[in-house]
């Protein structure tokens, strides 16, 4: 019994050893050095702060506004509508009628039920709240009862809102913006008729004070002719 038992110790001691050889023979001949950088690379991903010109920073609004199109945003329109319409004389649905609402205030329809995140904001749907409202409602009003998560393509924003102008709006396209001018900056004509009229009225002065000698005969070089040419009134005939 003892020869036996002796036999079959020695027999799974000797495959013990032989396992153990093989084991470290393998890890010999098969070792891997651990990659300095973890993971597998996916064709046609990038990487956060790799892709020039993909990772630049977002423009305005009104930098897409020069180049969108309705056509496309009531292509991306048709996501919204399981909720929204933007038909004059529209009914709510989940979410309110948009006709006539991009130029006008937020939260503006009576007859809707908004949520206290969006009544208590206050403004007014311009190109640049609007764009903001539509990258993200629930940072634009937290608490919002929108469950839309966003579209973070400003391009897209920026079809949608030409489509929504489009049907009842009241905004105008803004100029390009100036060069280094950041999302949400009031130069980029979020309201642009006001944004002219103070212009003109900046230049208006200097167009005067230009003009203002020859058109209201303020100054002594438009009252005094050249010599030895008629008087004005002689130049051209009276025509009654």
């Amino acid at each position: 019994m003892d020869g036996r038992f002796n036999t079959i110790a020695g027999w799974v001691l000797g495959a013990g050893i032989v396992l153990l050889g093989a084991t470290l023979v393998t890890g010999e001949l098969f070792k891997a050095e651990r990659p300095e950088t973890m993971g597998y690379p996916i064709p046609g991903v990038q990487a956060e702060g790799e892709g020039g010109e993909a990772a630049a920073a977002e423009q305005p609004i009104a930098h897409y506004l020069q180049t969108a199109d309705a056509a496309r945003g009531e292509n991306i329109f048709h996501r919204c509508q399981s909720c929204h319409n933007a038909d004059n004389g529209g009914a709510n649905g989940l979410g309110p009628n948009l006709w006539g609402t991009v130029g006008n205030n937020v939260a503006h329809r009576p007859d809707f039920s908004y949520s206290d995140a969006l009544k208590n904001h206050g403004g007014r749907w311009d190109w640049d709240t609007l764009s903001q409202w539509l990258h993200s409602p629930s940072r634009f009003a937290p608490g919002t009862k929108m469950t839309f998560a966003g579209l973070s393509d400003p391009q897209d924003r920026a079809d949608v809102l030409l489509f929504l102008n489009q049907h009842g709006g009241t905004l105008t396209i803004p100029p390009p913006p100036a060069e280094g001018a950041t999302p949400g900056n009031a130069a980029t004509g979020g309201n642009a008729p006001a944004a002219n009229a103070a212009a003109a009225s900046q230049q208006r002065p200097r167009a005067d004070a230009a003009t203002g000698n020859a058109t209201q005969g303020g100054g002594p070089a438009a009252n005094q002719a050249a010599p030895g040419s008629p008087p004005a009134n002689a130049a051209a005939p009276a025509h009654h």
